[in-house]
């Protein structure tokens, strides 16, 4: 079974927003080598015709990037971001197929890369070969483990890179998975952090959002969470999280566990997407966004959601 820590939507999302400082932050001689001026281009509809016939396991999170390399010349960026806990065996030759198909359909250079974000210190898959009488094909691919930074928290948070803040708030969200207290004493940090940090409003809100996803709270501690928060922002003059943006986010994770269902069972019913609007709870939402991603089927997902609406 998959690890349920699965945290696909938000990062999704920061890949998007900060791709320039991700590849800067994790994989730095690579981002020296891009013209960043020439801009970038996501390329999901290209990726999704390729991946669509040559599906070899459970996928999180892939992304096609179109970039300039400093001599001009045109280079794809396949970065695909693996949050599981397990052995996955054909990871690395999943890697290989992703990357030969888009060279063969489209006749451009494809650079592989990947983001370990399990929890398995001994897993990394770096590349894939295969031989026979003589024939050999192979990839080799970097890769970056974050539990490696570990090591390095008080570099990170100091650092004037936002995609460091997404780091750390995921590697707390995985060390305080069953010490909700710790988690909400990392989550005020984190964000408290933001603010010490200088980030405008817009980096804030959007670096929020990734971080109230990952470390979800029960209720109370929310509570508190929110109370502490609006302390320090009125202190500081700076009311940036507000309701408003809570709500904001509350709708995102209503929407993610929409889009999850979409994508396995098709279209999914009125009546699931009006009780699941209904849901104000992080926690519960968090719960049901997981529960979309391995339920077996759309009447099962209902009649779970059916039992969370009628506790509410």
């Amino acid at each position: 079974m998959p690890d349920l820590s699965d945290y696909d939507s938000p990062w999704k999302e920061a890949l998007e927003r900060y791709f320039p400082q991700a590849l800067e932050f994790l994989f730095s001689l690579i981002h020296t080598e891009i013209d960043w001026e020439q801009g970038w281009e996501f390329l999901d509809k290209e990726l999704q015709q390729v991946v669509r016939d040559a599906e070899l396991g459970r996928r999180l999170v892939d992304k096609l990037v179109k970039v300039w390399r400093q001599d001009g010349s045109e280079t794809w960026v396949l970065l695909h971001l693996e949050v599981q806990g397990s052995y996955e065996a054909n990871f690395a030759e999943r890697m290989f197929v992703y990357h030969y198909r888009l060279r063969d359909r489209y006749n451009l250079p494809v650079v592989t890369l990947a983001i370990l974000a399990d929890k398995r210190v001994s897993w990394r898959p770096a590349g894939y070969s295969n031989s026979l009488w003589g024939c050999r094909v192979s990839l080799d691919f970097p890769i970056v483990k974050l539990l490696d930074y570990e090591s390095q928290l008080s570099e990170l948070e100091q650092s004037s890179n936002p995609f460091s803040v997404i780091v750390v708030a995921h590697l707390q969200a995985q060390a305080t998975d069953e010490d909700m207290e710790d988690r909400l004493k990392w989550k005020l940090k984190i964000v408290k952090g933001l603010y010490e940090q200088g980030y405008d409003r817009e980096d804030i809100l959007e670096l929020f959002r990734f971080i109230d996803w990952v470390m979800t709270l029960p209720a109370a501690l929310e509570n508190q969470f929110d109370d502490e928060l609006s302390a320090f922002e009125e202190e500081r003059e700076m009311p940036y999280v507000t309701s408003v943006e809570r709500r904001a986010a509350l709708r995102t994770k209503q929407s993610s566990i929409i889009d999850a269902l979409e994508v396995r069972f098709g279209a999914v019913p009125d009546e699931i997407t009006d009780q699941v609007a209904q849901l104000h709870d992080a926690e519960q939402l968090q719960a049901l966004f997981k529960d979309a991603i391995l339920i077996e089927s759309i009447d099962a997902f209902q009649k779970l959601l059916d039992e969370n609406v009628s506790a509410r």
